[in-house]
């Protein structure tokens, strides 16, 4: 059988799961909250969880016959800035994760890729990558102060909303001049 993890798993990180409490009989369920410091680069360029945040994980682990299968939901803070007007975003984040883990040398080594499901390292489980790739997809690569956001204004770099209505940065070539003249009434 081919070996899954080049690493141990550490059972003391916040985000590795013990099961040994959790007997290997298909429809054996527990359930687990606790509250996890961030990992860090959780997220993308403009928006991400800051390292060291407070994640909320509600966990539901479930005996399967080929391991554990783990429902979560996840939620924590996010910070970043908005894509248009560079804007601070405080906002939060909340996904739902499903996924199923074999117990080492189960049916499903043979009848799975290796990247298919996750692996167990004897009674350890390793949440980081699943919460990860959910938390990461959930976050919107071009995040928005609010879903209206006018921008910046391309020339002087104020924002939209604080210019007035009639704020423009017409240049008029000095050869044309005379003719925008013509457009104005006589008093």
């Amino acid at each position: 059988m081919p070996k899954h993890s080049p690493t141990s798993l550490d059972p003391r990180s916040p985000l590795v799961l013990d099961t040994r409490d959790l007997p290997r009989r298909p429809g054996v369920l527990r359930t687990v909250k606790r509250v996890v410091p961030a990992p860090s680069d959780l997220g993308v360029e403009l928006i991400a969880v800051p390292e060291g945040a407070d994640l909320d994980l509600d966990l539901r682990m479930e005996s399967v016959s080929e391991g554990v299968l783990v429902s979560e939901t996840v939620s924590g803070p996010v910070r970043g800035e908005c894509g248009r007007c560079l804007r601070e975003i405080n906002d939060s984040v909340t996904v739902t994760i499903q996924e199923l883990y074999a117990y080492e040398n189960s049916t499903t080594d043979v009848t799975t890729e290796e990247d298919e499901v996750g692996r167990m390292q004897g009674d350890l489980i390793d949440l980081e990558p699943a919460l990860r790739d959910a938390v990461v997809l959930a976050l919107p690569t071009n995040p928005l102060c609010r879903e209206d956001c006018p921008g910046l204004c391309p020339d002087c770099g104020v924002h939209w909303d604080d210019l007035p209505a009639d704020h423009s940065h017409q240049q008029i070539d000095p050869r044309w001049a005379g003719l925008s003249q013509l457009t104005r009434t006589e008093e």
